[in-house]
C-alpha cells in the first residue's frame, strides 16, 4: 500500500523531543501517555506508513532512561470494566500490559489504584499484585477534583497519596484504558517530588489531534469521528494563539480543563511552566507525514469505516442515534458520502448484478475484486477466494474447491450442529484450501497470497458473521458492511 507516514524519521524526532522535554524539567519527566501503545491500528489506518506499535518502538529507544507506572481505577476494578477490543476486564490487562512490557525489555516499576476509597475489589487486586512482587500504591478519591484548588495542592489532596517511589529521568505514566487517572497520578507525583525538593516536570503524549496540521484535515476529523460516542471536539487552541499568535489544534476536554491545570502547577509551582495544552504535548506526528494527500485519501475512507460500523452498531442496539447522526454530520462538514470509498459502489453494483448480498475489496495496486453470495459460499468466501486468485494469477473460471468436497461441510454444519446457514463462511473457506493444498498446486498458491490482503479494503453488503469479522481481522483487512442483517 501507498505510504504517506515516514515511521523512521518519526521514531527518531520524537524520542529526541521527549529527550529533550526531560532535560527542561531538571531531568525528571512524568509523561502521560494516551492511546494504544501495541496496537495503535487507528493511528496505522488514517497515517499509512505508521506501524501500529510505532510507539512502543519509540518508547524502547529510551527504555535506559524509562520507567512505566501502570495506573487503574478501583471504580473500574470493582464494576469488572471490560476492554472492548480484548474482551478482558481492566485488571487482567494491567497484568497484560506489565508482562508486555517486561518481555521488551523495559522497565515496569509499579502499579496505581487510583480512586480509592476502600474497595475491597481493590484490596484484593493489591494483594493478588504484591503476592506477585508487584509494587502497588493507592491514590484516593479528593473531593471536588479536579476544580478544588486549594484541597488538591494540600496534605488533605495530593499529599494524602501514597508517594510513588521511581528511579528513572523519565516515568511513562499508562493504563489499560480511559478514566484510570493518570494524568492525576502524574499531577499527584509533581506535589510529592516538589515536597522532596525535586522539580519534576508534565507532558503528555497523545498521537490525535495532530496539533500542528489544520483544524478540518482529514487526519484530525478521524480522530473526532474515532471518539464519537466521548463527544471529543477538535479546537483551535485558544490559549496558544493568545501566547504565541499561532494556530494549533486541542481537543474541547484538554482546552476545558487547562485554565483547572494551570492552577495545580501554581499550587505545586508557585508558577505554571505552560501557556497552553498545546505546550504540554511532545506528540510530533505532523512533521511526520510525508504524502498528505495519501493521508487524506486514507483518512476519508476511515471516516467512512466508522460511519458503517456506527451503523451496525445502531442496528444491533450497542450504539445511540446521536453517534451516528455526528458522524454524518462530520462526513457532509468534509464533503464525503459513502460512495467515496470504492468498494463500496462495486459492492453495490455486484449486488444488483446478481440479485444477491455481494462484496468487494481494493487491492494494493487499486484493482477491485468482487464476490457474490451462492448456494455453496457467503459473499466473504467467494470475495476471498476470488481475490487470492487474482493474486496467484490463477483464472476466475478455475474451482479451487469442487462441489463434492463442500457439500459434505455443508451436511455436517445444518445436519448434524443443526445450524441454518449451509454457505462455507471464510475460515471454512481457508481451512479446505489448506487441506486442498496438499495436493493441489493451485490451492497452495492462494493461500501464500494472502499476506497481501494486509491493508486492503472490503466492503460486503450484509452484516458480516463473526467469523468473517475475525477472518478479516487476521488478514489485516479493513472491513464495512451494509447495516443489514442477515438472513
Amino acid at each position: 500500500m501507498k505510504h504517506g507516514f515516514d515511521n523512521e524519521k518519526y521514531l527518531r524526532i520524537q524520542s529526541e523531543h521527549i529527550k529533550e522535554r526531560i532535560s527542561q524539567f531538571g531531568n525528571k519527566l512524568y509523561l502521560e501517555f494516551g492511546g494504544k501503545l501495541f496496537d495503535d491500528y487507528h493511528a496505522s489506518r488514517v497515517l499509512p506508513g505508521f506501524e501500529p506499535d510505532s510507539k512502543l518502538k519509540m518508547l524502547m529507544q529510551l527504555r535506559d532512561d524509562a520507567e512505566i507506572v501502570i495506573a487503574i481505577s478501583a471504580r473500574d476494578i470493582e464494576k469488572n470494566k471490560i476492554r472492548a477490543d480484548l474482551g478482558i476486564t481492566y485488571d487482567v490487562d494491567v497484568l497484560r500490559l506489565r508482562n508486555e512490557f517486561i518481555g521488551r525489555g523495559l522497565m515496569v516499576s509499579s502499579v496505581v489504584i487510583t480512586q480509592y476509597n476502600g474497595q475491597a475489589s481493590a484490596i484484593a487486586f493489591r494483594e493478588r499484585l504484591e503476592r506477585l512482587g508487584i509494587s502497588v500504591y493507592y491514590h484516593y478519591i479528593i473531593e471536588g477534583y479536579p476544580t478544588n484548588v486549594d484541597l488538591i495542592c494540600s496534605d488533605e489532596g495530593f499529599g494524602k497519596n501514597e508517594y510513588v517511589k521511581t528511579s528513572r529521568p523519565l516515568v511513562v505514566v499508562t493504563a489499560p484504558g480511559p478514566g484510570s487517572g493518570k494524568m492525576a497520578v502524574c499531577l499527584s507525583q509533581l506535589y510529592q517530588e516538589n515536597l522532596r525538593g525535586i522539580k519534576a516536570g508534565y507532558a503528555k503524549f497523545e498521537t490525535f489531534p495532530i496539533w500542528s496540521i489544520p483544524l478540518k484535515h482529514p487526519v484530525n476529523v478521524a480522530y473526532e469521528v474515532a471518539t464519537a460516542d466521548l463527544n471529543d471536539v477538535n479546537m483551535i487552541d485558544p490559549f496558544h494563539l493568545e501566547a504565541y499568535g499561532k494556530t494549533t489544534v486541542n481537543y474541547n476536554r484538554d482546552i476545558e480543563i487547562f485554565p483547572v491545570l494551570n492552577a495545580i502547577f501554581e499550587g505545586i509551582y508557585g508558577e505554571s511552566p505552560y501557556k497552553s495544552p498545546t505546550d504540554m504535548g511532545v506528540n510530533m506526528a505532523g512533521f511526520c507525514i510525508s504524502d498528505d494527500e495519501v493521508c487524506s485519501k486514507a483518512s476519508k475512507d476511515e471516516i467512512i469505516r466508522r460511519y458503517y460500523a456506527a451503523l451496525c452498531d445502531f442496528v444491533e442496539g450497542k450504539k445511540a442515534e446521536d453517534e451516528v447522526n455526528r458522524i454524518r454530520l462530520l462526513m457532509k462538514q468534509m464533503k464525503i458520502t459513502t460512495d467515496y470509498r470504492r468498494t463500496t459502489v462495486a459492492a453495490h453494483q455486484r449486488k444488483e448484478m446478481e440479485g444477491t448480498h455481494a462484496a468487494a475489496i481494493e487491492l494494493a495496486d487499486g484493482t477491485i475484486i468482487t464476490g457474490h453470495s451462492s448456494d455453496l459460499l457467503g459473499p466473504c468466501a467467494a470475495l476471498l477466494l476470488n481475490a487470492t486468485k487474482h493474486l496467484a494469477g490463477i483464472d476466475h473460471s478455475v474451482k479451487l474447491i469442487p462441489q463434492e468436497y463442500i457439500e459434505p461441510i455443508q451436511l455436517t454444519k445444518t445436519q448434524l450442529l443443526h445450524g441454518h446457514n449451509p454457505r462455507l463462511h471464510t475460515d471454512e473457506v481457508l481451512v479446505a484450501l489448506s487441506m486442498l493444498s496438499l495436493k493441489d498446486e493451485n490451492c497452495r498458491a492462494t493461500l501464500q497470497t494472502l499476506p497481501q490482503l494486509s491493508g486492503c479494503q472490503v466492503h460486503v453488503t450484509v452484516m458480516l458473521s463473526e467469523v468473517d469479522r475475525k477472518i478479516f481481522k487476521k488478514l489485516g483487512i479493513g472491513f464495512t458492511s451494509d447495516p443489514q442483517a442477515k438472513n
